[in-house]
């Protein structure tokens, strides 16, 4: 497994080995051994699955505060997205700061983002299938969330202006500077 931190140190895209033959393809994508001797230690305890039928539909900037903080490990099987982690811990170095990188079916690799950190995407393509792993059950009580075109974070969504495919929801977030602090940098 490659591990590579993007410019938020937590943030890692990690890419599983995918070996093919004249049958198709095989992939580890997770092994808790393999990524922990590598000093990735999450504990996961549920799996999601979205499919997205429009390209342009975003889904975030979403996170679970206390007590049931989420991490998420994030991966397409089909089609491609644009996933983003905005770190929202009050003292960090890099608050309100994001990373992002494209993840799709063709290039296998997978997003980390840690808790303490809003996550949101945007589908590249329709009918886009995105698998994660979270370290805790959702909980509607712990759910918050900051609007995706917060002017604040400046994210450069990959959709034009007017073209974006968002649920009720999320059309009517708080901006971040609107919201409580709702984590805090170790």
């Amino acid at each position: 497994m490659n591990i590579e931190p993007l410019n938020i140190p937590e943030v890692l895209r990690i890419t599983p080995p995918k070996f093919g033959d004249s049958r198709g393809f095989f992939s580890e994508t997770w092994n808790s051994a393999k990524l922990a001797a590598q000093g990735f230690k999450a504990q996961f305890v549920q799996d999601n699955q979205s499919l997205s039928t429009q390209a342009g539909t975003i889904r975030g900037l979403h996170c679970q505060v206390a007590p049931s903080v989420q991490g998420k490990l994030v991966r397409v099987i089909k089609g491609a997205i644009w996933d983003v982690a905005v770190d929202i811990r009050a003292g960090s170095p890099t608050y309100g700061q994001y990373a992002a990188t494209k993840l799709s079916a063709e290039n296998w690799a997978q997003l980390w983002i840690p808790g303490g950190f809003l996550h949101g995407f945007c589908t590249l393509v329709p009918d886009t299938e995105v698998i994660y792993k979270v370290t805790a059950d959702y909980d509607r009580d712990a759910e918050r969330a900051v609007i995706w075109n917060d002017p604040s974070l400046a994210l450069p969504w990959p959709v034009e202006p007017g073209q974006e495919v968002l649920s009720d929801k999320d059309k009517t977030l708080p901006r971040l500077a609107d919201c409580a602090p709702w984590f805090s940098y170790p």
